[in-house]
Formats: structure tokens, C-alpha cells, sequence
């Protein structure tokens, strides 16, 4: 029989949270007053990562020949439990097709097959005291190019969990993750991508150059 643990993967939908990092929120404020908005939300802005873009830790994620660079949204996920509180929490790279569009992010730049990396392994949330005291540091090749501090969020993990669930019902097995900070850093094909974070396993992707 295998000893090997197999990486975590999520069993219900992903969800990911736009403009929850202070710095993020107040960079895009101007354009929050504009229309069609003309306001800033009041709910969380949320999106949804297809299972088609979920990619297990230490798999190749694939590059579109016509993208030049991808732009790497590290973050920590809250996987729900099955009162409906966190079971746990998991790092993840939410890639995207660099875009302008924040308010309606749109599915072809952030749905391509396999741009949302995962895992490995779920952290207990009962290990967890406070999910503010989470610092990410993102490595593209080994040189560190990004440092998150979740104390800096507009809605801490609890609070936004709340906000979400007054207007929709997340599952058993959802996940939703807690935002991604600004000045994300961009990768091209033959990068190697590590995201890591203290007390949880670290998550690694390399970017592939899709096959002509």
C-alpha cells in the first residue's frame, strides 16, 4: 500500500474575494465612483475559480501560446465545514490573464484550464488562533518578489465568511479565499512559482509553454 499522502483538492466550488486588502481597495477607490458603479460595493465582490483551473501542488500549469506573462495571486483558501464554519484553511495561486476589469472580473482571463494552484495540504483550522496572524511570501525562480500580511484585510476571515453567507449559503467543502494584495507579481512560461507561509506546506507550479 502507498504511503504517499495525496494533495488536497477542493470537493465543492471555489470562490475567490476581489478589492479585501486595504491597499488594493483604496489604490482602485477612484474608480469605484465612476460609472456604472458610481459607489464602492458594499457586499464582498466575489468570482468563481472553475474546476477546470484547479491544479494540484508540484503540477506544471500550462501557459496559452498568446500570453506572454500570467499575473500570480497568491492566497490563503477557508475551506467550510460541514456546520457551515472552517474546517480548515489551504494556500493557493490564483493566476490570471493581466486585466483592467476589477468590479466584473471576466472568466477568459481568470477560468483558463488550470491557473488556480492548490495545496498541498489543508491546515486544521482548530491550529489556527487567529487567521490575521497569516504572512504569505510569494518566490518566482527562488528570488522573493511579494510578502502578504492578512492582518491588513478589509474583512478579517470571520467577518467576511459572515458577509458572504448573508446573501448565499456556502457548503460543505467550498472553499473561499481571502483575497489576493496588490502589486501581484507576473511569471511567464518556465517560471517556477513558490508560495509559502508559516505552518503550512509550501505550494510550488511551474509555468509551461503551451505545446504548438
Amino acid at each position: 500500500m502507498s504511503s504517499i499522502t495525496p494533495h488536497f483538492l477542493p470537493t465543492g466550488t471555489v470562490y475567490g474575494t476581489l478589492l479585501n486588502f486595504r491597499a488594493e481597495a483604496e489604490a482602485l477607490a477612484p474608480q469605484m465612483t465612476q460609472p456604472p458603479y458610481k459607489a464602492p460595493p458594499k457586499a464582498p465582490v466575489l468570482y468563481v475559480k472553475t474546476a477546470n483551473t484547479w491544479s494540484p501542488h508540484g503540477s506544471a500549469i500550462t501557459v496559452p501560446a498568446a500570453v506572454p506573462e500570467v499575473e500570480v495571486g497568491a492566497s490563503i483558501g477557508m475551506v467550510i465545514g460541514a456546520e457551515g464554519d472552517v474546517e480548515g484553511f489551504v494556500l493557493m495561486n490564483d493566476l490570471s490573464i493581466p486585466h483592467a476589469s476589477f468590479f466584473r472580473p471576466p472568466v477568459k482571463f481568470k477560468c483558463v484550464d488550470g491557473f488556480l494552484g492548490i495545496g498541498p495540504v489543508l491546515r486544521d483550522a482548530q491550529e489556527v488562533a487567529d487567521p490575521a496572524s497569516f504572512r504569505v511570501e510569494v518566490r518566482i525562480n527562488g528570488e522573493l518578489r511579494q510578502s502578504l500580511d492578512f492582518s491588513q484585510l478589509v474583512r478579517p476571515a470571520r467577518q467576511l465568511l459572515a458577509d458572504v453567507g448573508d446573501f448565499m449559503t456556502l457548503a460543505h467543502g467550498d472553499v473561499l479565499m481571502l483575497g489576493c494584495g496588490p502589486g501581484r507579481p507576473l511569471a511567464r512560461a518556465g517560471d517556477r512559482i513558490d508560495i509559502s507561509a508559516p505552518g503550512f506546506e509550501a505550494l510550488s507550479n511551474t509555468l509551461a509553454k503551451e505545446a504548438a
